[in-house]
C-alpha cells in the first residue's frame, strides 16, 4: 500500500493550470523568456560556438605538437594540466571573481539569480571549480596523455 510522504497526500492531484506544478523561481524564470535585446540569443549561440571551437582548437594543436616533437607521457601530462589549470584559473579569476563578485554583470540582466551570490566574498560553486582543478583535471590529462602516448 501507498502512503506517499509525509504531509502529503497520497492520491495526486489533478489541476488544469500549469503554474501549480512549479515553484515561483521556476513562473519567474518562464516569464523572462523574451530576449534582452534584439539577436541575442543569436549572438550568445554564436560566441559559444566561438568558444567551443577554439577549446576544441588548442586541444588538437597541443596534440599534433606533442606528436611532431616525439613527447613522452609526462610532457603531455604536463602540456594537458597546464592548459587545463589556466583555463580554470582564468575562469575563476575573471568570469567568478570579476563579472559575477565585483561588476554584478549577470545580476544586472538577471536580477532574479541575485540572491544566489549574497554574501560571498570568493568565486561561485568554489568546491566544485577546487574538485575539478585538483583532481578532474589531472585524472583527465593523465588519460588522455595515455591516448597520446599509444599513437
Amino acid at each position: 500500500m501507498f502512503h506517499g510522504r509525509r504531509g502529503c497526500d497520497p492520491v495526486p492531484r489533478v489541476n488544469t493550470k500549469i503554474e501549480y506544478w512549479y515553484g515561483e523561481e521556476e513562473k519567474r524564470a518562464r516569464e523572462k523568456e523574451h530576449e534582452l535585446c534584439y539577436g541575442a540569443r543569436a549572438i550568445g549561440w554564436t560566441l559559444f560556438i566561438i568558444s567551443v571551437l577554439m577549446i576544441l582548437g588548442v586541444g588538437v594543436i597541443a596534440v599534433w605538437d606533442g606528436f611532431r616533437s616525439g613527447f613522452t607521457f609526462w610532457q603531455f601530462f604536463l602540456r594537458f594540466v597546464l592548459i587545463f589549470t589556466i583555463y580554470k584559473i582564468c575562469d575563476m579569476a575573471l568570469i567568478d571573481n570579476f563579472l559575477l563578485l565585483k561588476f554584478h554583470f549577470f545580476q544586472h540582466y538577471y536580477p532574479e539569480a541575485a540572491h544566489v551570490m549574497e554574501g560571498r566574498k570568493y568565486g561561485f560553486n568554489i568546491v566544485s571549480q577546487l574538485l575539478k582543478l585538483f583532481v578532474i583535471f589531472p585524472a583527465v590529462s593523465a588519460l588522455a596523455a595515455w591516448i597520446c602516448t599509444l599513437f
